[in-house]
């Protein structure tokens, strides 16, 4: 919206005393007399339009004033906008991808997809917002995947945009093959494919352990057990707590079977079960050393409604001010109103003088 004020409103006063004086001069305008001897023939006289614009010459000049008057108060129009002041929070992300996030057991509009897909399309929502998340534009996010290795993806930080475009990058491991169809990352791979949950919670302390913020969290996804790494995640969880972090685990996943792709005697792409582990106890230990909570995430839908309660639990925190930027009006009337009083005198001292 937008707003109209007087810079300067006490120039305002001197319209009173003009008004008074404007109307006392013009009444005691001295009049030429004539001598008729018959007041009737006058009186039948036409007014010519050169007679009107004579008697309106003084207002001209008054008027003038007033605009001069009113330029002196600085007239500005402002926008007014209201603008909101948010401490924000510091979220690292930690995001498995190793083998077991394979599994095919989620479903993003109504098609089959491996847990993977499912956690980085409501990451996406998270952070970017969508019909049921408002999003996290003030916040501080940042992005750590990790598998028999943890990987520092994005750093902390407020262009979400650049954040979810690495998102995409975060890949499960995959094989590389030769010309004769041999592996040539057999080893990297199974070591790949492994769950290093102590390490990446190390490195996402690292992250946050300076960071000036409201709150920092960690939020840790995984499926599986800690299976490689050299840090244990009870240790990492200590070193979390010692800096004022709290870490939110989810469980993707249960513990049981799921299908998994796998390539058949013949080369073809199949889907077939595997057993898949889920190390609840630790990632309720990890949570609850910290402060934070931990949740489980079944199919897309549990995994949409842990975020919206990580989203509440972590709220940013916001204070509305109202902001007003204002531009300059006065040379809109004192430019017309100095024009008025220089038309008055080139008016009076010319074509429409007072003869004595």
């Amino acid at each position: 919206m937008t707003a109209l004020r007087f810079q300067d409103p006490l120039w305002l006063l001197l319209l009173v005393p003009l008004a008074i004086i404007a109307v006392a001069a013009i009444g005691r305008q001295r009049r030429t007399g004539i001598v008729y001897s018959e007041t009737a023939l006058p009186a039948r006289l036409p007014r010519t339009t050169a007679q009107r614009i004579k008697r309106a010459l003084p207002w001209v000049r008054v008027l003038g004033m007033a605009m001069v008057v009113l330029a002196l108060a600085r007239p500005q129009r402002g926008k007014e906008e209201l603008h909101i002041e948010s401490e924000g929070v510091a979220i690292e992300m930690c995001i498995d991808r190793s083998g077991s996030m394979q599994a095919l057991d989620f479903e993003l509009d109504n098609e089959r997809v491996n847990r993977l897909e499912a956690v980085k399309r409501v990451f996406r929502d998270f952070v970017a917002g969508n019909d049921r998340l408002p999003g996290r534009p003030d916040d501080l996010i940042g992005l750590v995947d990790f598998g028999g290795f943890a990987d520092a993806k994005c750093p902390l930080t407020l262009d979400h945009g650049a954040v979810l475009e690495i998102l995409e990058s975060v890949e499960i491991p995959s094989p590389v093959f030769d010309s004769r169809g041999q592996i040539l990352n057999e080893n990297l791979l199974g070591e790949d494919m492994a769950t290093a949950i102590g390490d990446a919670l190390v490195l996402a302390v690292d992250r946050l352990k300076g960071v000036k913020a409201k709150s920092k969290v960690i939020i840790l996804l995984s499926d599986g057990k800690q299976t490689a790494g050299v840090v244990e995640p009870g240790a990492a969880a200590e070193a979390a707590k010692a800096f004022g972090i709290k870490i939110y685990t989810i469980g993707v996943g249960s513990t049981g079977t799921a299908p998994f792709p796998t390539i058949d005697f013949f080369g073809n792409q199949t889907i077939a079960p595997q057993p898949v582990e889920l190390d609840e106890a630790t990632l309720k230990a990890l949570a609850e050393a910290t402060g934070g909570q931990y949740f489980n995430a079944r199919n897309t839908g549990a995994l949409e409604e842990v975020y919206a309660n990580i989203d509440r639990l972590e709220k940013t925190p916001s204070q509305g001010r109202i902001f007003t930027q204002y531009r300059e009006l006065y040379y809109y009337v004192m430019w017309p109103g100095i024009g008025l009083i220089l038309l008055e005198l080139a008016a009076s001292s010319t074509r429409f003088r007072s003869l004595p």
